[in-house]
């Protein structure tokens, strides 16, 4: 064990990971066992949750898996109950589970908003509240991971019920860090943007994802040039390494606060860098303007 290892005291501690099977959910838990965390993970996939459990346990730790769907309370409750069975405590939990497709506001309907709000704001209640004495049981605190998301912090239109459902995630995520900072159980949040995964694929969905897929080879990328200050997505693998850090002793004083795992997305809010030499500005000016907009403007 290295000193790395040592400081971050994950080895030998047992984590929850909601939506822990594929993509992102798929990286945070093999990042724990790798470190040594003993896992109890759901997805509602149950091929690729049984997957990511043989590959975890492939590490060397105990796994316990099963299929659940943060769109159905009650499994998730029955989740909980076996993971009380196969585990006398909890020390870190992770809600990644969440999700949305992308569709103007007036074009929604009720149940569309409650979908909305159960699988990236509901849910997480229910289980932090289970979760919870769980963690209380080890007597030395514990970590609780919530992933929101950027669009919890702009106003992200066509994902107004999503973005309203993960603000509301953030701020119920710090008062409960108040609540629970007595006991040394941390609550922070990670804010992703546009991870390689299918969950941000499938967002695109309705509105867009045609027009992605017919992009030719190298347009995406050089989008992202002009979108993300370091020039590309973070890779799941990232999220996982955010975990790690959120989950460990390195961050023992880390509490209600968002860790924003973006490439730079969140501090460039509202600049692109644009081509033909206008650089990071809110819109395009002299360089760019005439070649989007030039035979536009003749018309």
């Amino acid at each position: 064990m290295g000193f790395l290892d040592e400081r971050c005291g994950l080895a030998g501690r047992i984590a929850v990971v909601i939506g822990g099977g594929a993509g992102i959910g798929e990286a945070v838990s093999l990042a724990l066992a790798s470190a040594g965390v003993d896992l109890a993970i759901c997805d509602r996939d149950a091929e690729a949750v049984a997957a990511t459990a043989a590959k975890a346990r492939a590490l060397g730790g105990r796994v316990h898996h099963a299929t659940a769907d943060v769109l159905d309370p009650a499994s998730i409750e029955a989740f909980y109950v076996e993971v009380e069975a196969a585990f006398d405590h909890v020390d870190i939990l992770v809600n990644l589970a969440g999700g949305t497709t992308r569709r103007p506001f007036m074009d929604t309907r009720p149940d569309h908003w409650e979908h909305d709000i159960q699988r990236n704001y509901r849910y997480v209640l229910q289980s932090c509240q289970r979760a919870v004495p769980l963690i209380r049981k080890s007597g030395r605190g514990g970590s609780i991971i919530n992933f929101t998301t950027i669009e919890a912090h702009r106003g992200a239109g066509t994902f107004a019920v999503y973005a309203g459902a993960k603000a509301g995630l953030e701020n119920f995520s710090r008062a409960l860090a108040v609540e629970l900072g007595p006991e040394r159980i941390r609550v922070n949040t990670i804010a992703p943007d546009q991870t390689p995964s299918m969950g941000n694929w499938n967002a695109m969905r309705e509105m867009g994802l045609d027009a992605i897929e017919a992009l030719p080879p190298g347009y995406f990328e050089a989008a992202w040039k002009m979108y993300i200050p370091m020039g590309a997505p973070p890779p799941p693998e990232e999220l996982g390494n955010a975990v790690l850090f959120l989950a460990g002793d390195l961050a023992a004083f880390v509490t209600g606060t968002t860790l924003h795992v973006d490439g730079g997305c969140h501090a460039s809010m509202g600049f692109n860098n644009w081509p033909y030499g206008d650089s990071w500005v809110p819109v395009p000016i002299g360089g760019t303007l005439p070649r989007m907009f030039g035979e536009m403007v003749k018309k």
